[in-house]
């Protein structure tokens, strides 16, 4: 009889948890899916470009799906209401990186601001870089140093065409830029002289530093199927550590140059200018957290993040202008009246040009440097959408796919840089990512959006512009494979009539 007792106070007990179970997993069921093959999971359906075969799957399976690729999972999200909930209810869920190989091998033992895992550390080191270089204070500092990056080029290119209309080689030209502004401000000094740019002497400065600073964090198959790293899958492991070498010795003679010039730099009164001036600093007053690795991963970071990103928004954007006549003439009529022809427009001109910005995001929303933004990992279980995640799930947001969807923008394929004015990115800023969101965002974005616009805005104040495309660039181009063209963007320039005596006085 007590055993009965027993069981009849149990009953009720374990007849309520398997109710809950049952309306628990009723209400959070797992996003949908396509259907999977044994072992390689979706793999079979990734075709082209990834974010363009998710956004396919998209627009099958709905703005928050899930796909299998070997033995990792993901969940994949296109929509504003999905994007907001990521990095509002779920922003900490949703704060750290995955593991993969390129992270194992390129980041310091995952020490960079980018990929380094959420918490106290990770505070630390976005603190240090947004104070000491994306903070409006620091911004200002670094304006002479974009401001002196673009005369120089502007004067390159005047030069070259003083004996009529100049063919260009764009993509050079700006990456160029990209890499004297951000050299500058991490060590005090140009990548390419002036008296170098366009020779060949500059363009070979510029090949080298592309191919050690290229972006190189992506997924592989090897994080799909770690068996293939241990057999040496195409040499990708030995190639990823062949690059982390040859990175770490150009670092690392940067550093061993600012520590030559003989400065205590804890114990000087002096303005430290560089950021390896700051970081060397720091790493005097605390040396357990700035570690050699620390700072070489800081630096590391600014030259794969902000160069290459910032020439590819540059580039795009010229090729956009000279297809659309009517926004270049809007936009040079807003340079001519808001800053004339006496000066130079510089960065404190930005905040009258609301055009030159439109063109700007609008470039973004049609070639963000980064489609799919940096993947996210789950740290538990959590809700999204209705839907329930599983810790350890890579979450993948498809910022193309967003940016190109008809229930999002109207006409999404045009480019029509008006339609920033009647939107408030900041407020409505879920449907506009090209920084990403969330605690985990591009703290640069500021600096990013002030290098292009400063460029672009100069380009078109000064110089008469026509694309020369190739068959290949402009296959590239419609076909929108990638957001780097197949070729390099040639254009035809020549100095404007009013931008002569200008452009003399450089």
């Amino acid at each position: 009889m007590e055993n009965l007792k027993y069981y009849l106070l149990v009953l009720p007990l374990v007849f309520y948890m398997i109710l809950k179970y049952l309306l628990f997993n009723s209400h959070q069921k797992s996003p949908p899916s396509p259907p999977a093959l044994p072992i390689i999971g979706h793999l079979h359906l990734i075709r082209n470009s990834l974010y363009q075969s998710l956004a396919a799957l998209s627009s099958r399976y709905g703005p928050i799906f899930s796909i299998k690729l070997g033995c990792k999972s993901f969940v994949v999200v296109s929509s504003p209401s999905a994007i907001e909930e990521c990095f509002t209810k779920n922003d900490i869920v949703f704060a750290n990186r995955p593991r993969c190989m390129a992270g194992d091998l390129l980041t310091y033992n995952y020490v960079t601001l980018a990929w380094s895992p959420y918490g106290h550390f990770w505070r630390t080191l976005r603190r240090l870089t947004v104070v000491e270089l994306f903070s409006s204070h620091s911004l200002q500092k670094s304006a002479k140093i974009r401001e002196e990056g673009i005369q120089s080029l502007l004067r390159v290119l005047f030069k070259s065409s003083k004996n009529g209309i100049q063919r260009v080689d764009l993509n050079y030209l700006v990456s160029t830029f990209g890499f004297n502004v951000m050299m500058r401000v991490i060590a005090g000094k140009w990548c390419v002289e002036e008296k170098e740019v366009g020779t060949e002497v500059g363009k070979q400065i510029v090949q080298k530093i592309r191919g050690i600073l290229f972006s190189s964090l992506s997924l592989s198959l090897c994080d799909f199927f770690p068996a293939l790293r241990l057999v040496g899958y195409k040499g990708l492991e030995k190639n990823l550590i062949s690059l982390h070498r040859k990175r770490d010795d150009y670092i690392k003679i940067l550093i061993d140059e600012a520590k030559g010039n003989g400065i205590t730099f804890s114990g000087s009164t002096r303005e430290k200018n560089t950021l390896i001036e700051t970081l060397l600093s720091a790493q005097e007053s605390e040396p357990d957290l700035y570690s050699d690795d620390v700072i070489k991963s800081v630096i590391l970071v600014l030259f794969v993040a902000g160069t290459e990103t910032s020439a590819a928004a540059i580039e795009w954007a010229m090729s956009l202008l000279s297809d659309h006549p009517e926004a270049l003439h809007r936009l040079r009529k807003e340079i001519d009246t808001n800053v004339g022809h006496g000066h130079l427009l510089n960065d404190s001109d930005l905040a009258k040009l609301p055009f030159l910005r439109c063109v700007v995001n609008e470039t973004l929303r049609l070639y963000s440097p980064v489609p799919l933004l940096l993947p996210h990992c789950s740290s538990e279980d959590c809700s999204l959408g209705g839907y329930r995640i599983p810790k350890d799930t890579i979450l993948l947001v498809n910022a193309w796919a967003m940016h190109r969807d008809p229930k999002v923008w109207d006409e999404p394929e045009r480019f029509k840089p008006e339609r920033f004015e009647a939107i408030e990115v900041e407020r409505e800023g879920f449907k506009f990512v090209p920084f990403g969101m969330g605690r985990r965002a591009c703290p640069g974005a500021g600096m990013g959006l002030r290098t292009v616009s400063l460029a672009l805005g100069a380009f078109v104040q000064c110089f008469e512009w026509e694309n020369v495309e190739s068959d290949n660039m402009k296959m590239n181009y419609n076909s929108k494979v990638t957001m780097q063209k197949a070729t390099p963007l040639e254009a035809m320039c020549i100095p404007r009539q009013h931008a002569v005596d200008l452009l003399s006085q450089l």
